[in-house]
């Protein structure tokens, strides 16, 4: 009889092995949208811009695996399917200009159409992140020690958000460039267009992660910290007495991404296993 008995429950563990606490539950997508957007509302984007759900899989019930990219190129995309990733939350709308058709002819319609078939869902926050308390421009002006922090360009409806961060701070531009390598990581290349001596003590500084010129243009500050400026923007902030630091464009949001996904799996309960990519790069290297 005892023997009876222990066949059968050795069979039942066959059928019902042992459940591995680490393994992910997962939620529905309607939850998981419902909680990205409480945490930075689509509203808050800018009005050119694309943002939210961009591709919906018609038979996705369930998402287990999120993978959290600045970009979704193709090697992410491939990354992205060898970890089995149910959502792709890239920052970077994948989807903005309008696609006439979903051809394997470019790279835009080729991971659009992967998307589909690997029946994987794409959501865009882009500025909504920005613009939001404790997102990506909290993030970069965080590099540097600051108080009186505030939006350059405050929401209509919510001042403590909106694009921009302007602060002020009591450090020198040798210890503020330190500060902003530090942060960003120590392997990023910083190109710098200096108005002061590096002793000089930095009072005002004002952020854009991204492309920042056309919102810090005019702002008045010591120092801008941003991911880039053209030629001429750079000579026009320095005619102003204002020294730049410049990350590369994605370098001065990818950082947040790390931030996110701590936060996001306390809000979820850690019920979906969360990746940040590994393939995800700024396209720029610089050549010593």
């Amino acid at each position: 009889m005892l023997k009876s008995v222990l066949r059968t429950n050795n069979n039942l563990i066959k059928l019902f092995p042992k459940h591995n606490s680490n393994m992910a539950v997962g939620k529905s997508l309607t939850s998981i949208l419902y909680e990205l957007e409480k945490f930075a509302p689509t509203s808050l984007a800018e009005d050119w811009d694309n943002v939210g759900l961009l591709i919906e899989p018609y038979n996705k019930t369930c998402i287990k695996n999120i993978l959290l990219t600045n970009d979704l190129t193709e090697s992410v995309m491939e990354e992205a399917v060898s970890k089995n990733t149910d959502l792709i939350i890239s920052y970077h709308p994948p989807v903005f200009a309008s696609l006439k058709r979903i051809t394997q002819s470019n790279w835009k319609e080729r991971i659009v159409a992967r998307c589909l078939k690997e029946s994987i869902a794409v959501y865009s926050p882009h500025t909504s992140w920005d613009s939001v308390s404790g997102g990506v421009n909290d993030w970069l002006a965080s590099a540097l020690p600051g108080n009186n922090i505030k939006p350059i360009k405050p929401n209509p409806c919510q001042p403590d958000y909106g694009a921009g961060r302007i602060f002020d701070t009591n450090v020198t531009l040798e210890q503020a460039i330190s500060c902003v390598r530090n942060h960003i990581g120590t392997d990023v290349h910083l190109s710098l267009g200096l108005e002061h001596n590096k002793a000089t003590t930095i009072k005002k500084v004002a952020v854009c992660a991204g492309s920042g010129a056309s919102l810090l243009k005019g702002v008045e500050a010591d120092l801008y910290v941003t991911g880039e400026m053209s030629h001429h923007e750079l000579l026009d902030a320095n005619h102003k007495k204002t020294s730049v630091i410049l990350c590369n464009h994605s370098n001065s949001e990818r950082g947040f991404l790390q931030v996110f996904k701590e936060q996001f799996n306390k809000i979820l309960n850690n019920e979906c296993e969360i990746f940040v990519s590994q393939k995800d790069k700024d396209p720029l290297i610089t050549v010593k």
